[in-house]
């Protein structure tokens, strides 16, 4: 039996310099058992036993949705940032509006579209791509879609809020400040400071290497193909 297909955009660029050769390599050993050992309220904890060089090995780790975030940038080059309550850390960190894809065929775009709308009571009328990454892929399969905004406005009305995020605080601050922040460690959490060091350098490149909102994601067809 063939193993899963790598989608369109996933896989080597076209050889032309040094940096090119550095990418991912889409790449399945073969699995020989597949189960679910934890079902959770949010995420599972899945456990797969694989062939792998001469050898078979088991690994535990956290079946995740995967999630989506927004960089919403005004005309003042400032982001909105979110001071939001982490307990499994003990952190009330600041965080970008972000949220899980755990709407069943919704599409990125339109899940990122809907935490902006619910976390910070704006919508955007340009939106495209700034990067996509994994979190940990040691212990877990989650990849994070993160989208830069503009053109904002509010919403017709204010989202009601519950649990953590009912008491969130919401600021407006330069990219500038953003990434001295991160760069002095006084921002921890890892959407933003991806988000925000991505931002940074794409600015400083006069916004290259952006793609479309509605682009593609092979990361996570690949992902989802060889689950």
């Amino acid at each position: 039996m063939s193993g899963p297909q790598v989608p369109p955009g996933l896989g080597a660029p076209t050889p032309s310099d040094d940096a090119a050769q550095l990418f991912d390599q889409p790449w399945c050993a073969p699995i020989t058992s597949n189960e679910r050992v934890y079902a959770g309220a949010v995420w599972n904890i899945r456990r797969e036993t694989f062939d792998y060089g001469n050898g078979e090995l088991r690994r535990d780790f956290m079946d995740h949705t995967g999630a989506v975030a927004v960089v919403a940038i005004d005309e003042q080059d400032r982001i909105l940032v979110l001071r939001q309550y982490r307990h499994p850390v003990r952190l009330r960190e600041w965080e970008l509006p972000a949220g899980l894809l755990d709407v069943a065929a919704e599409p990125a775009l339109t899940g990122a579209q809907r935490e902006l709308a619910e976390e910070a009571d704006l919508v955007a009328s340009d939106w495209q791509v700034l990067v996509d990454y994994c979190t940990s892929p040691g212990g877990s399969n989650e990849i994070v879609r993160v989208y830069l905004a503009r053109g904002l406005s509010s919403t017709d009305a204010p989202h009601e809020r519950t649990g953590e995020e009912a008491d969130m605080e919401l600021r407006w601050v330069s990219l500038d400040d953003a990434h001295e922040a991160v760069l002095m460690g006084r921002v921890t959490n890892s959407i933003t400071m991806v988000a925000v060091l991505t931002a940074m350098a794409k600015r400083t490149a006069g916004w290259a290497h952006l793609l479309p909102g509605n682009a593609s994601w092979p990361m996570l067809e690949w992902r989802n193909a060889s689950a």
